[in-house]
């Protein structure tokens, strides 16, 4: 098995729904890349370099999780050329609800078509987080709603700011 995952997202923003898989993945990989997607085909809130560093500022200041243990990275190639790059043959998915499954099941599907020495791992974050999208959150904090309890400090900072 591969001491490296990579778990790719869009993390626009990162919630502590993301950080329960991370901290879960951690105790069985020796490094986890978070790979903050910069597709086109979707419109972030945040540009890619604003993400990334809102998602160390959550991970090693608000956290303060090992730095040698996680590497927060930009992608734009397909999962399966990042595995290549980073020699791993695991992707990290974080699952919320059966809603989440079927989306997820079809890329696993298809990551396995493109490299079928790549396993896909499904983890779902804790109970209390599992209603946690980062859409929700961006909704709310537009709205003038309370995010404690969905996010770090430094994230909430980030996203008031972004709609002030």
């Amino acid at each position: 098995m591969s001491n490296v995952a990579i778990y790719p997202g869009t993390f626009d923003p990162i919630t502590f729904g993301h950080i329960d898989v991370i901290k879960k993945s951690l105790k069985l990989f020796s490094k986890v890349i978070v790979a903050v997607s910069d597709g086109e085909n979707k419109k972030y809130l945040f540009d890619v370099n604003e993400r990334i560093e809102i998602v160390k500022k959550a991970l090693f200041s608000d956290l303060k999780l090992n730095k040698k243990k996680i590497m927060v990275i930009s992608f734009t190639s397909l999962t399966t050329d990042l595995c290549k790059k980073y020699k791993s043959n695991i992707i990290l998915r974080g699952l919320r609800a059966v809603s989440d499954f079927e989306y997820e099941f079809q890329l696993a599907g298809m990551n396995r078509k493109l490299n079928n020495n790549i396993e896909t791992l499904f983890l779902m974050s804790d109970v209390e987080n599992q209603i946690i999208s980062s859409r929700f959150v961006k909704e709310i904090v537009k709205l003038g709603g309370d995010i404690k309890k969905f996010t770090t400090k430094s994230t909430i900072r980030s996203l008031k700011e972004r709609y002030e």
